[in-house]
């Protein structure tokens, strides 16, 4: 396997995969053979821009410390070479000395590794995966020209010769360089300790079964905005993230996260490194046009300043930014000027911050005179101090010699800031976890315990990549901070901070602790936010306001479910909570307030004395009882008189009664309703209408055989059909319906109930028929009465003028049976209170039909023409 990383060298990935693939079919011990036999040698010479320390077992280190790479030669008239880069960084520069700490640390051990030196080899990988890739081709190979050495490690392990090749590599500074480490790095089980890669896809063990990581997934991050998202019920949020693996994962997972919390998504823009201003461009221009007021910012804090400098033309600042771990932390980003002004308050993730004790000194105390061979410490000397340390000639042109007396405690920039240890602690992790693998390696716990058998134990010139990784997955230790630490699978227990920019007095923008995040559980102190309003007054962000009480959300058609409108209540449902779904439907002794908001009791309603339309029928009933008793009054002053005499005057007394309780039942009606009061309506009204009805009929039988007595056979009726017996079928017909009333009453009364099928907050008290069919019978019979008498009377229409009284039962009788027909549908129509005010109608007004048909003609021939109140006059034909 040695030739796949020596022999015609190439920077570029796929080849290498490709010559692996290659490798792996043709066998690796065909490779070995392969490479023995050819003269190669690699391309370019070895690297000796890093910082190296010989010991018992090497750790190699990838970390990106420069960011500007040379420009390519693509004119193909020269081998292709990965030129060192420059443009050094201050914070990367931090994590290489982190790990040279924990490195010097673990060797002034007692307890860990007694007796062996670790070294170091750290190469700077430029940020880029070509440079990453054969700086960690390096490592794993040894760092010589030519592939005929002697293999340091066994052949099983097809790696080939070199000088000191490493055992673990700690690097893979961004999760797409650490996914190629890994997948070229897995055949040879080497492990990769990534401190910043946290791509939820590096998780998976079939894929990366030699990657490790002591930065949590983004998976929680993620999913520890979505909770402040949720936690603020911010429904309308805007996301701009980073178009690779690390933003489009984030967001796919804060969607996940949201889901059924009733948030949505107005927009996600990405931005292409690439394409940097242009994309931030359009972002700015889309936060602009759309009304959310938080944003979701999952991107590297270059393309975030670039997006806020948008921002900033487009004069927007009115807006909450939630930070990922890749920004929140970042001092140019607070330092600048348009951050400042467009991004106040952010409130974001942060890798958890953890000190270490000696670290700041052991920065500051570093010095290039101490350390001649040390090309990073010198390369920052002088940038820092603009002057060449030691005896050597300056790699900078002009730089005057340093004079000795420079030191790191006057220098305040990112490489000798502790105060806020996040990337550095996770490198400092990383060592420890390889240097306790490397110990249960080496410690051979079963030596003294298994004396007769047979103990394998590894030596520090036999360590293989594949025993020290099946160590790394077992590894649990407390660090000397006092923190467990152990692996699952890949990841570690997620732990951040929450993090707050606030304004301090002084006009600088500080990173404030607010919370932490352990695994899924988010702890946070909201008293102790600044948002970018200024005060601690959340910002709201939403596409609908949330619906007040009283209301319903109703989704528009086509837009997400948080664009809604509020729809009122209907009568009778009410709604108390804001934000509500559905409207809830009152119990029936309930009704809904004004607002919809509450369920409040039913006012019981009734018709009664008090009101305009009880008075009127009161008044109404009390004249009709008043004209009865008048014309009561004039048939018995002029009872002896031929008019009164004539039509059966005895009848004519019991029928006026009989209107008179009719016109007095209708006051039973009005009031409210009681038990006695519903028996007694129905029982008055049945009764008297059949008594009043069974007078015409009995008069209309009496007329009819009157004048037909000539006739043969009919003379004898009428003696059989006098008085008394007029009287005893009045009697006999009023009977039966008392019967029926008693019948009824005696087994389903009606009852005073409220009739809660009428919607509304007055509910009518009414009297419940609890049997229909007793209410019919009344009813019925009354009708049966009403018809049999109109028939009577209509055969008698044609009788002599003066004397036939039989027209005006027959009046009557149609004007009776035309209000009765009317009142069932008018009754079944009328709500509440009015349909007890039909029925009172319907009685006062046949009542009055019958009156006025059948006594006035007669009282006005009584009263003013007394000359035709003669015999003669009524005999006449």
């Amino acid at each position: 396997m040695y030739f796949l990383s020596y022999f015609v060298w190439t920077s570029s990935a796929p080849f290498l995969l490709i010559m692996w693939l290659v490798g792996q079919q043709l066998g690796l011990r065909m490779g070995i053979q392969i490479a023995e036999s050819l003269n190669c040698s690699r391309w370019g010479a070895p690297s000796n821009r890093g910082l190296f320390e010989d010991g018992d077992v090497i750790i190699g280190g990838l970390f990106s410390l420069r960011y500007m790479p040379p420009a390519k030669d693509y004119r193909f008239t020269r081998q292709p070479d990965n030129k060192p880069c420059t443009g050094l960084q201050n914070l990367p520069l931090q994590y290489i000395y982190a790990m040279v700490f924990a490195l010097e640390e673990i060797n002034h051990s007692s307890t860990l590794l007694p007796s062996v030196k670790l070294g170091y080899h750290i190469h700077d990988s430029c940020a880029l995966p070509d440079w990453a890739l054969q700086a960690a081709l390096t490592l794993v190979g040894g760092d010589t020209v030519s592939c005929k050495s002697n293999p340091p490690y066994q052949k099983e392990t097809g790696i080939g010769t070199g000088d000191q090749p490493v055992p673990l590599i700690i690097g893979g500074s961004s999760s797409i360089t650490a996914q190629i480490l890994s997948r070229l790095l897995g055949p040879l089980s080497v492990p990769l300790v990534s401190y910043t890669a946290s791509s939820p896809s590096l998780s998976d063990r079939q894929q990366y079964p030699n990657f490790f990581r002591t930065m949590a997934s983004d998976i929680y991050q993620a999913r520890a905005i979505a909770q402040l998202a949720i936690k603020f019920n911010w429904t309308w949020v805007g996301a701009v993230v980073a178009n690779n693996d690390y933003g489009l994962m984030a967001v796919k997972v804060f969607q996940e996260a949201i889901q059924g919390a009733g948030i949505c998504l107005s927009f996600v823009e990405t931005l292409q490194r690439e394409n940097i201003v242009s994309d931030a461009r359009r972002a700015a221009l889309a936060i602009q046009a759309s009304t959310v007021k938080v944003i979701l910012i999952f991107t590297w804090y270059t393309d975030v300043m670039e997006l806020f400098l948008q921002l900033e033309k487009l004069n927007v600042t009115d807006r909450q930014f939630l930070a990922s771990e890749a920004w929140s932390t970042s001092s140019d980003l607070r330092k600048s000027t348009f951050s400042q002004k467009v991004a106040s308050g952010v409130l974001g993730v942060a890798i958890r911050s953890s000190p270490l004790p000696g670290f700041e000194n052991y920065i500051r105390n570093l010095n290039p005179l101490l350390r001649p061979n040390d090309q990073f410490l010198k390369e920052f000397w002088e940038k820092e101090f603009g002057c060449s340390p030691g005896s050597t000639t300056a790699a900078l042109d002009s730089l005057p010699r340093c004079n000795g007396t420079e030191n790191l405690w006057t220098v305040n920039n990112l490489f000798t800031d502790t105060s806020q240890l996040r990337v550095t602690y996770n490198v400092y992790l990383a060592v420890y976890a390889a240097a306790n693998a490397l110990h249960s390696l080496l410690s051979c716990p079963d030596a003294n315990i298994s004396p007769g058998h047979n103990v394998t134990c590894s030596f520090t010139n036999q360590i293989k990549p594949r025993e020290l990784m099946e160590q790394l997955r077992k590894v649990n230790f407390t660090t000397p901070q006092g923190e467990a630490f152990y692996f699952q699978g890949a990841d570690i227990t997620a732990k951040y901070d929450l993090v707050n920019w606030q304004s301090s007095p002084d006009g600088e923008v500080e990173l404030v602790l607010i919370g932490r995040v352990d695994g899924f559980e988010l702890y946070l102190n909201e008293s102790a936010i600044q948002w970018s309003t200024g005060s601690s007054q959340v910002p709201v962000s939403v596409c609908s306001e949330t619906c007040p009480l009283g209301t319903r959300m109703a989704s528009r058609k086509g837009e997400p479910i948080c664009c809604f409108d509020c729809i009122p209540c209907a009568d009778g449902e009410i709604s108390n909570k804001t934000g509500s779904t559905q409207c809830d439907r009152c119990p029936s002794e309930f009704w809904s307030n004004t607002e919809h908001s509450a369920c409040i009791p039913r006012r019981l309603d009734f018709l009664s004395y008090n009101e305009t339309l009880g008075i009127t029928l009161t008044a109404v009933a009390v004249s009709g009882v008043a004209v009865t008793v008048a014309v009561f009054a004039v048939f018995l002053f002029y009872r002896r008189t031929p008019m009164v005499r004539a039509n059966n005057s005895e009848l004519s007394f019991v029928l006026l009664l009989s209107l008179k309780l009719c016109f007095l039942c209708s006051l039973v009606f009005i009031g409210r309703p009681s038990v006695w009061s519903c028996r007694f309506q129905q029982a008055a009204f049945g009764i008297s209408f059949v008594l009043c009805v069974s007078c015409l009929q009995v008069k209309t039988i009496v007329v009819l055989a009157a004048f037909r007595s000539a006739r043969p056979g009919v003379e004898a009726l009428m003696k059989w059909f006098g008085p008394r017996q007029q009287r005893g079928t009045v009697c006999f017909f009023t009977s039966i319906q008392v019967i029926i009333c008693i019948v009824w009453l005696s087994l389903s009364p009606p009852e005073p109930k409220p009739d809660f099928e009428v919607a509304g907050l007055q509910v009518t008290l009414k009297c419940a028929m609890a049997s229909l069919v007793g209410f019919s019978l009344v009813l019925g019979y009354i009708g049966l009465l009403g018809c049999t008498s109109l028939l009577l009377a209509f055969l008698a229409r044609k009788l002599p003028d003066n004397f036939n009284e039989a027209k005006l039962i027959t009046f009557s009788m149609l004007i009776f049976c035309a209000v009765w027909v009317a009142f069932v549908p008018a009754y079944v129509s009328s709500p509440g209170k009015y349909a007890v005010a039909v029925e009172i109608f319907a009685i006062l007004a046949s009542s009055y039909g019958l009156l006025f048909c059948i006594f006035a003609p007669k009282c006005f021939i009584i009263l003013l023409r007394p000359e035709k109140n003669t015999k003669k006059h009524l005999m006449a034909r």
